[in-house]
């Protein structure tokens, strides 16, 4: 039985829950690839499952391999697989096991092709963030050309994204972030960037068709403020509380981001024609995801951090 390196965990807890350990490489089924990957995205998802704080996945899903995005090399296919072929560069988003790992195993329609304009660790940081604020602006947001929107958290994994596709789509954005981010926000295009630490974003910006709550608590509470009547608050958190005065006339949801080849497609286009920049802020070897993991958890990130898992 051939093996692969993977990062696991065994049960739920702290950065010292994680292991690396020799596991089986996994079969792709029928309509599957089998991904050699390249590089791994690291996400907040990512620690939240290791502390077992992630609700979809329980302890009877113990152990699993962490990670929710890759980027790599299609190395075999399962019968049925449409649209791929052997050696293809791909990117996926994945279940909740398996992208930290040499191999991946993905369903063909969740993959798309990566141009050979695009790089496979920049690539690795699309699948899920972007893919998420994707996600929230249109499936959900459903914004359109000329609207106003603001984004929380517009440094971020998904953040950053976020701000690029609404500019890309024509509407007017606002961004909250530190004080450091606010330079690398301004360069993502945002119109008006707001230090959350010095201004009240509610003394900014008002009549708002959108508003993207990747932060929550508070600041999710005081976003319903800001909408227009028939506004929308979309978080990737929790579920918005309409139960108060300034949410009436105005719809809320929280939603988790489902996979899609062909959203992912749309995304690879605007890279490619330089509309959108993944932002790829630091990469770590496969070895030292724990750290990749603490470094995400605590520190300042502007953009995406990364993990190599194979170089050719």
């Amino acid at each position: 039985m051939q093996t692969m390196k993977a990062v696991r965990i065994e049960t739920f807890g702290g950065p010292e829950v994680i292991q690396i350990k020799q596991v089986p490489i996994p079969e792709a089924a029928s309509g599957e690839l089998l991904i050699r990957v390249v590089a791994a995205g690291v996400n907040p998802v990512d620690y939240k499952i290791r502390e077992g704080k992630y609700p979809v996945v329980k302890a009877d899903k113990l152990p699993l391999t962490l990670g929710r995005e890759v980027a790599g090399i299609v190395e075999h296919m399962g019968s049925s697989a449409l649209g791929m072929k052997e050696g293809d560069r791909v990117i996926a988003m994945i279940g909740a096991d398996g992208g930290y790992a040499e191999f991946a195993r993905v369903k063909a329609e969740y993959a798309c092709k990566v141009p050979e304009d695009i790089d496979l660790l920049t690539a690795a940081t699309v699948p899920l963030a972007a893919h998420t604020a994707w996600q929230a602006l249109f499936s959900h947001g459903h914004l359109k050309e000329g609207q106003q929107v603001l984004i929380h958290g517009g440094s971020g994994g998904v953040g950053h994204f976020a701000v690029q596709f609404a500019k890309a789509h024509g509407a007017k954005v606002f961004a909250t972030g530190s004080q450091k981010s606010l330079a690398f926000i301004q360069s993502l295009g945002a119109d008006r960037v707001i230090d959350h630490d010095a201004e009240r974003f509610e003394e900014v910006c008002a009549d708002l068709d959108l508003v993207i709550d990747l932060v929550g608590g508070e600041t999710q509470r005081r976003s319903w403020a800001v909408l227009r009547e028939g506004g929308i608050l979309v978080s990737t958190l929790e579920e918005p509380k309409q139960d108060i005065p300034e949410a009436s006339g105005k719809s809320g949801v929280r939603f988790t981001t489902q996979p899609s080849g062909l959203q992912l497609a749309e995304i690879v286009a605007l890279i490619s024609a330089g509309k959108v920049k993944p932002a790829l802020y630091k990469t770590f070897p496969l070895d030292n995801a724990k750290q990749a993991q603490q470094f995400l958890e605590h520190e300042h990130v502007e953009g995406k951090i990364v993990l190599e898992v194979k170089t050719f």
